[in-house]
């Protein structure tokens, strides 16, 4: 749950892991720097397409200056470690692929419906685990939960629009997580709602 848009995220490694490091900081929006001297096919298209910058070389000391995330994520756990090393040096958050424990953070599994984002962790007990755990999620949790959380941020944008008082807000707010509107999508019964209707309904309830 960190926001990467536009920072320099370091990826030491080209293989399999390096790879979904990488996946996951470009879908974040994050400028990716991978530096290897070999890529996954996936790694080196993306690099062709420019949609990362490439250092075609081996890991050497102070390639993690500057960065705002790294992984480490080589095949070699003496070199993830001394990237871990630099990285903690330099006050840098890291991730250590090889061995969980050297870095200062983890990666979760992430399911995503929408605007609903669940990181599943096991705190580096089974990352395979947590894989499975991740596609039961995105078994169980349908498609519903992407409309009503957009008609929930559309009606709290709207009531934190018009209204000034932070007790109607905080009232207005409560209420509308009264509405049934889940179940309505969920039965295909739920009409979008217009201005007219979140105006009529926000002066409704603040007069309650």
């Amino acid at each position: 749950m960190l926001d990467v848009r536009g920072r320099k995220c370091v990826v030491i490694g080209g293989g399999k892991v390096a790879e979904r490091k990488t996946l996951g900081l470009l879908e974040a929006g994050a400028d990716v720097a991978v530096i290897s001297p070999a890529l996954t096919p996936v790694l080196s298209e993306l690099a062709g397409r420019s949609s990362l910058l490439w250092l075609n070389r081996h890991y050497a000391p102070g390639d993690t200056r500057g960065a705002f995330l790294v992984y480490a994520a080589t095949g070699d756990r003496e070199v993830n470690e001394a990237v871990a090393r630099e990285a903690d040096a330099l006050g840098i958050p890291v991730n250590v692929g090889s061995h969980g424990e050297a870095g200062s953070f983890i990666t979760p599994g992430v399911f995503r419906r929408g605007r609903l984002t669940v990181a599943v962790s096991t705190s580096g007990s089974g990352p395979g685990v947590a894989a499975r755990i991740t596609k039961l999620l995105d078994d169980t949790i349908g498609g519903e939960y992407e409309q009503y959380l957009d008609f929930l941020y559309e009606m709290r944008r709207e009531i934190k629009r018009r209204e000034t008082s932070p007790e109607i807000r905080k009232a207005l707010l409560k209420k509308l997580g009264t509405l049934e509107v889940l179940d309505e999508i969920r039965a295909g019964t739920f009409m979008e709602w217009g201005p007219e209707r979140i105006a009529s309904w926000i002066a409704q309830n603040r007069e309650e």
